[in-house]
């Protein structure tokens, strides 16, 4: 009876105990139902915050273009693949939506990727067993071309699904490299690293939108999302003063030097002196920022490169003595050497002794006796030195270019001011030279370089940014620019001249050479070829319109060879054609000068008969489709072309052309009128197409071609001393 009693007793505790443990979380239900609350937290915003997706709406990056229009950068559609393993995904066994054979799928997938089959199992077993969703294949998986994402597809690989993403693409490759730069991603943004792309980053990159709406845990979206958006701001498309004509004589050039004289380094550029545009400029070693494996040089050595220029500082040595009144070109000095004192190591010229002659002879034929002397005896060193602050050579161009260093005035020690007269001690930049010469082909005034023209809404078309010459100031007087313009000539054309070979054929011209000695490892290095050899030109002499800048450090030159060979064959290719390019008068009668054409009307024009009449006027023309109406064309009216360029005509039902031989400018101007996506592989002249000739063409065809330099082009460097 007592035990009965102790037992009613435990069970009447315990039932209270549960009642009031069930009474507390009916409570608590209830009081979640009826606040849709947990510690302060909605449950209906959680609910909604797990379904919902937030994804980045990514702005298109805006192009670069050339002065001409022709795209040098823009955003290209690529692939990122991915796979999925959560076998949950597939809702009918028949039509299966993730990786149902892991081992299939990688033993076809590894040859298309071009990886070990091995290393794409691994990744599908790990995921799988880690019960992931989906897994990707690291950089083999990623930036995919259209045509490898069309054979992966032809493959009917269950789970196997794309991304579209853009990647950054210079169809040119290594076209005006170091000037338009390259950008690449960061943090799933694409932003510029160097060149061009650096500098206009932020107007190019634009402005990020956002999406978000409700999926299920498929990542599908719901019938009713609640979606909301903010549309993304594509960047500002940015136009450069480069020229495509030009800046493809100058690559083209440089690459025949670069073949047959190996030099360590080149480099070269052409500028407009009336107003400081850069039409061209190019390096070598350069690279192609589509292929960033093995670059051997990063830096645009035109504007990050200070060096020891050699006599190309001469003609500024000479205008600041004309300027400041001490100059007497018919006075006579003795040549050979010159030693201001008995402390100080003497200065010799290149050539042991002229003997007794002129400063203005001591111009032509490069005398450093001759600078020294002006420095040290008529301006005396404090004028000077004011002279090379008035010609910026103690600070930087301020050209639109990231990465930009000045040169240093070396100015301590007596040998230090006369020998920078005549290009040592002092640094400058090949910029700073082209900088300071404006003044000396534009009539006194210096102008700053450029190379971006303008910013652009890609959307209105708008005009967001222009720029416009700059005059810095006016070092120099028109007179005392003018008297160095003569002497500047007198180095072409004088039988004594250094520069001589840098004589045209339908143009006078102005330039001075320089040989510039290179410094390493605490001493200035000697023997043939082991110096910077380098040339500033101007055409025509009178009124030069076109200024340009060439250097060649330690080319492989024969023994009886002269380093300036190079040089000049660099010089006169570019800047005869240029001139002829860009319709400039010669000034010079010559049997053999040749005006470009200039383009009638060719849209609405039947196809036969302009074409027949560009042919007669010396152009390649390709009509693409039948015989009729040209319906769109690779020129406007009124564009000038070289004979031989060629001229592309679209007609009524266009079909592929064959396009072995074209060079590249060409086969991007077709796929840019067929709507192609066209991908180049190489450098010089197509070889192989991947839609072969005849093909009718649906626009948005991917075309592939393969380029590969002439047989020729050593060949045609031979014989360039003429």
């Amino acid at each position: 009876m007592k035990k009965n009693k102790r037992t009613h007793f435990m069970s009447s505790i315990l039932i209270i105990v549960f009642s009031g443990a069930f009474l507390l979380i009916a409570g608590r239900f209830l009081y979640i139902q009826a606040t849709g609350e947990i510690s302060n937290i909605s449950l209906e915003k959680w609910a909604e915050k797990q379904r919902e997706a937030s994804y980045t709406l990514d702005a298109k990056r805006g192009n670069i273009y050339g002065r001409n229009g022709m795209t040098l950068a823009y955003d290209r559609p690529a692939y990122r693949i991915q796979a999925i393993v959560r076998k949950s995904y597939t809702s009918d066994p028949d039509e299966p939506r993730h990786v149902k054979n892991p081992k299939k799928t990688a033993e076809e997938l590894a040859p298309v990727l071009d990886v070990d089959k091995s290393y794409i199992l691994r990744r599908l077993q790990k995921a799988i067993e880690e019960d992931r969703f989906q897994v990707e294949f690291g950089s083999a998986g990623k930036e995919i071309s259209q045509q490898t994402k069309e054979k992966i597809e032809k493959l009917n690989l269950p789970g196997i699904r794309f991304k579209e993403e853009a990647i950054r693409y210079y169809p040119n490759g290594q076209f005006a490299a170091h000037t338009i730069g390259y950008a690449k991603e960061n943090n799933k943004t694409i932003t510029g690293v160097n060149g061009i792309e650096k500098e206009m980053n932020e107007k190019l990159k634009g402005k990020d939108g956002h999406i978000s709406y409700e999926q299920d845990q498929y990542n599908d979206k719901l019938l009713n999302p609640d979606q909301v958006m903010e549309k993304p701001q594509d960047g500002s498309d940015v136009y450069l003063t480069l020229d495509q004509k030009v800046q493809t004589l100058l690559e083209d050039v440089m690459t025949q030097v670069n073949n047959q004289y190996s030099p360590e380094q080149m480099t070269a550029a052409v500028m407009d002196p009336k107003t400081g545009e850069v039409l061209a400029m190019s390096n070598r070693p350069s690279y192609n920022p589509n292929k960033l494996e093995d670059v051997e040089n990063w830096f645009n050595n035109m504007i990050s490169s200070p060096y020891e220029p050699g006599s190309t500082m001469k003609m500024f040595t000479w205008a600041a003595a004309i300027e400041e009144g001490d100059y007497n070109g018919n006075e006579q000095f003795k040549s050979g050497s010159y030693k201001i004192s008995d402390r100080v190591r003497r200065v010799s010229d290149w050539k042991k002794d002229w003997g007794s002659i002129t400063f203005d002879q001591g111009f032509t034929r490069s005398s450093n006796v001759a600078a020294a002397r002006l420095v040290w005896e008529k301006m005396g060193t404090d004028a000077y030195l004011n002279y090379l602050k008035a010609f910026d050579f103690d600070e930087k161009t301020g050209i639109d270019l990231p990465n930009e260093r000045k040169g240093k005035l070396v100015y301590n020690y007596p040998r230090d001011k006369i020998t920078t007269a005549f290009g040592q001690a002092t640094t400058i930049t090949p910029i700073q030279q082209m900088k300071a010469a404006t003044a000396i082909a534009n009539n006194g005034k210096m102008m700053k370089p450029y190379v971006i023209s303008k910013s652009v809404d890609p959307e209105t078309g708008d005009v967001i940014n222009e720029k416009t010459p700059e005059v810095v100031s006016e070092p120099i007087s028109e007179k005392t620019a003018d008297h160095v313009l003569n002497l500047m000539g007198s180095v072409i054309s004088s039988e004594h001249g250094t520069g001589q070979e840098y004589k045209l054929p339908n143009y006078s011209v102005a330039g001075k050479t320089g040989t510039a000695q290179i410094y390493e490892n605490g001493n200035y290095l000697y023997g043939h070829g082991n110096y910077i050899y380098s040339f500033l030109g101007m055409a025509p002499k009178e009124d030069p319109k076109l200024m340009m800048y060439v250097s060649v450090k330690k080319p492989d030159i024969e023994g009886n060879e002269s380093g300036s060979a190079p040089v000049a064959f660099i010089f006169k290719n570019v800047m005869q054609k240029a001139l002829h390019y860009l319709d400039i008068e010669p000034d010079k009668n010559d049997a053999n000068h040749v005006k470009p054409v200039k383009l009638p009307k060719l849209t609405g024009q039947n196809a036969s008969s302009i074409k027949q009449t560009l042919t007669d006027k010396g152009l390649t023309v390709s009509m693409i489709g039948s015989d009729g109406t040209v319906q769109a064309a690779s020129a406007d009216k009124g564009d000038k072309l070289l004979k031989g360029d060629r001229v592309i005509l679209l007609t009524n039902k266009p079909v592929m052309a064959d396009v072995i031989g074209w060079s590249k400018r060409d086969v991007l101007q077709l796929a840019d009128l067929l709507d192609l996506k066209a991908e180049t592989i190489g450098t010089g002249y197509v070889t192989k197409q991947s839609i072969k000739e005849g093909t009718s063409l649906q626009g948005k065809d991917y075309l592939s071609v393969e380029l590969k330099p002439p047989e020729s082009v050593e060949e045609s460097t031979n014989g360039h001393e003429d």
